[in-house]
């Protein structure tokens, strides 16, 4: 993380916990979520560093211990990230997929008003393995499509995609400029999703997908193995790997 002269300048605590509910509740709660509210607000912005346990102290007159366990406790819960020998700074978000919908990651990216490209690694035609063609329902040997495409999200490697694709179902696959589109768009348009399903795990990198992600063996990746049809048909399976630290899953329950 580069920081500027303005990021290491902390914001005012004058209005600290205006706008706070009048309940009663522990001073340091009542703190997480004052804090928590100026940064979903957007009025204490990523990278921007937060005042010191000293600064918080002096300013609102609660006790170290209080503003320690609060801002150590947002910074487990991911809102705050500590630099050595600078202070404690607001995090920057991670990038987050909707965990029942199936989504386009240039759009998830465009929406977080973040700009998104991708490298396509691999993409060939070939014939199913015993595997493969359980995976898709099909024959072995039947005609399928590989790929592997890298995204990015302002510069910076998100998501490794291994797919594979029902020839049958997509005959062009192989033909589609997938730097400029992604597969979930050309996939769409020829076949349209109508079920899907997915598994969700934490799993560590490989050698490779370690130098793709930039990431160190020991970081933890979230996996997602997905699988959508076509009305009775299984078009594609993927793999989707993102680095543990810049991405997460999000899932709303209805009543």
């Amino acid at each position: 993380m580069e920081l500027s002269v303005s990021d290491l300048t902390p914001p005012n605590l004058a209005n600290l916990f205006d706008g706070l509910p009048d309940v009663p509740m522990p001073i340091y709660a009542k703190l997480k979520q004052a804090i928590s509210l100026k940064i979903s607000s957007g009025e204490w912005q990523t990278n921007q560093r937060v005042p010191s346990e000293s600064e918080v102290v002096k300013a609102l007159g609660v006790s170290r211990m209080t503003v320690n366990r609060a801002l150590r406790e947002l910074t487990a819960e991911g809102l705050l990230v500590r630099h050595q020998g600078l202070g404690t700074f607001v995090a920057e978000k991670k990038a987050h997929s909707a965990l029942f919908e199936v989504h386009n990651i240039a759009e998830e990216v465009a929406a977080r008003g973040h700009t998104h490209r991708s490298e396509l690694l691999v993409l060939e035609s070939t014939k199913a393995t015993m595997e493969e063609a359980m995976t898709l329902g099909v024959r072995t040997n039947h005609g399928i499509f590989r790929s592997v495409v890298l995204h990015f999200e302002n510069e910076l490697p998100i998501q490794i995609e291994e797919r594979i694709v029902n020839a049958t179902l997509a005959p062009e696959y192989d033909k589609q400029n997938f730097a400029k589109h992604t597969p979930y768009e050309y996939l769409m348009s020829v076949a349209p999703m109508t079920e899907g399903e997915h598994l969700v795990e934490a799993v560590l990198p490989n050698d490779i997908e370690c130098e793709r992600l930039q990431v160190k063996t020991s970081e933890p990746c979230l996996q997602i193995k997905r699988r959508t049809w076509a009305g009775d048909d299984i078009v594609t399976a993927a793999r989707l790997l993102h680095p543990g630290s810049r991405f997460q899953l999000f899932g709303h329950f209805g009543r």
